[in-house]
């Protein structure tokens, strides 16, 4: 589990897909005067260099952040999103991202609380000195899925968490699923972002995690964008989010978003490349 460094993917589409999401959650949420509590299992180091040899080496943020960036007019809606990409760069090209931690910490207010959990030694290292400044920011060097329901309810009470890990290992998904349900039941008015990817069909766990969750969750809201078709073996070919309490007609933002960006993003003829947004039950799992 902690071999996997974020540094190989900073940019990538996913994290595209993602950290819109994120940014319209956030903004959403931060619309009621009333302060939140962000917290994140894994957090990873917060902030990418994508000129580093990690970064060099796949080249992923080419087909992913910098495509989106040149176009970036296009998308108003994400004015959150570049605007805190831009206050990491003193030029037009990106040479640092933002990770998640950073967008939480750009889009919340003084009185808002960011609580951060990060178990690879190197990377809780790096995350603590990059948000030591801020006194709203607590971060633990500690696995995310056993920290997260011991830290709840957290005060202020009104949040959200992002439970986004790398699924390096088989039992991930089912760890996922038990942290939701210990989680919930501490905590069952928080708004939840679960992030996943989306696999070669002899890898891909995807409809196994919405069924786990579904035992227990009587509604869900789904999001997926895919660059691709789906490969039959190995490879990462798009991502999704489920989502635990969104906003009221969260889902209306989302679906005027996607097609949009998955025509920015798509590395295949655009025919292959998709998304969808969808209210799932037990019984359309």
């Amino acid at each position: 589990m902690l071999s996997y460094l974020h540094g190989f993917h900073a940019g990538n589409h996913a994290d595209v897909f993602k950290h819109s999401v994120l940014t319209l959650l956030l903004e959403t949420l931060t619309l009621k005067p009333k302060p939140l509590t962000y917290l994140e299992t894994h957090a990873g180091a917060g902030i990418y260099d994508l000129t580093s040899a990690q970064a060099r080496k796949t080249s992923e943020a080419t087909d992913g952040i910098k495509r989106l960036w040149a176009r970036r007019a296009e998308f108003p809606e994400l004015a959150a999103y570049f605007n805190a990409i831009a206050a990491l760069n003193a030029t037009d090209e990106i040479v640092r991202y933002p990770g998640s931690p950073q967008l939480a910490q750009a889009g919340l207010r003084d009185a808002d609380q960011l609580i951060l959990m990060e178990l690879h030694p190197t990377e809780a290292q790096t995350l603590r000195h990059n948000f030591s400044h801020d006194a709203r920011i607590h971060v633990h060097q500690r696995n995310g899925y056993e920290g997260l329901p011991a830290l709840l309810p957290p005060t202020p009470s009104r949040g959200l968490v992002l439970i986004d890990p790398s699924y390096e290992t088989a039992i991930e998904m089912r760890q996922v699923a038990e942290t939701i349900f210990a989680s919930y039941q501490r905590w069952a008015g928080g708004c939840y972002l679960i992030w996943y990817p989306r696999l070669g069909v002899q890898r891909d766990q995807a409809a196994q995690l919405l069924k786990r969750l579904l035992r227990q969750l009587p509604t869900l809201l789904t999001a997926e964008l895919w660059v691709r078709p789906q490969p039959p073996t190995f490879g990462m070919y798009g991502s999704g989010v489920i989502l635990i309490n969104p906003p009221w007609q969260f889902e209306l933002q989302l679906q005027a978003l996607l097609p949009r960006l998955a025509a920015i993003l798509a590395i295949a003829p655009l025919k292959d490349a998709g998304w969808h947004v969808e209210w799932r039950t037990a019984t359309t799992a």
